[in-house]
């Protein structure tokens, strides 16, 4: 069989699955198509996806009869590219485009600056409940270790209503504590007074 020009029988095994033909149609056109999709300098993956979709598509029509005349398989094949290609445009600017009115993209790299306020404010909390009276400080790290209020109550031996007059105690001591520390600025705060 000569592979150089496409005939009947070439068209007949490619339909019929037989692997040499088939070998022969993948290598013969994925040079072809190669040589058009670095023209277009479109990323590897991109090419690759290309390829594999054209190939496909064409493979589909053949073995569904849609192609009778075999001197127009190298018409189609470009054509089914170039296709393949406009839809893979369409795609990309869909995902790419944007309204204007629509909000901006969310930036979701790391937040050093964040991060760093974060551990301050964190190092900043521990070292004022460390320094505060035993209740207080056992209170307010139940709290912090979410503890259910019922196992809160349970710990202290009080109930549901004295607790919140306790947190409230905590908490107020906690501030004052807090403001005493900071000069009554708020840590990560760099409004000047």
């Amino acid at each position: 069989m000569d592979f150089n020009s496409f005939d009947a029988a070439y068209l007949e095994g490619l339909s019929g699955g037989d692997p040499a033909v088939e070998r022969h149609f993948v290598e013969y056109f994925s040079e072809l198509l190669l040589i058009v999709l670095r023209a277009r300098q479109f990323p590897r993956e991109t090419i690759h996806d290309i390829r594999q979709e054209t190939m496909l598509r064409v493979l589909k029509a053949v073995r569904a009869r849609e192609i009778r005349d075999p001197r127009c398989l190298r018409g189609y094949v470009h054509s089914v590219c170039k296709n393949v290609i406009r839809e893979f445009g369409r795609a990309d600017w869909r995902t790419s485009a944007r309204a204007e009115d629509s909000p901006e993209p969310v930036d979701e790299r790391v937040d050093t600056e964040r991060e760093l306020v974060t551990l301050e404010m964190q190092n900043l909390v521990r070292g004022v409940i460390a320094e505060m009276s035993g209740k207080d400080r056992e209170l307010l790290t139940a709290v912090l270790e979410e503890k259910s209020s019922a196992e809160i109550c349970r710990q202290f031996g009080v109930d549901a209503n004295y607790l919140r007059v306790k947190m409230y105690r905590a908490r107020e001591k906690f501030r004052q504590a807090l403001e005493r520390r900071t000069g009554g600025k708020a840590p990560g705060d760099t409004r000047h007074p």
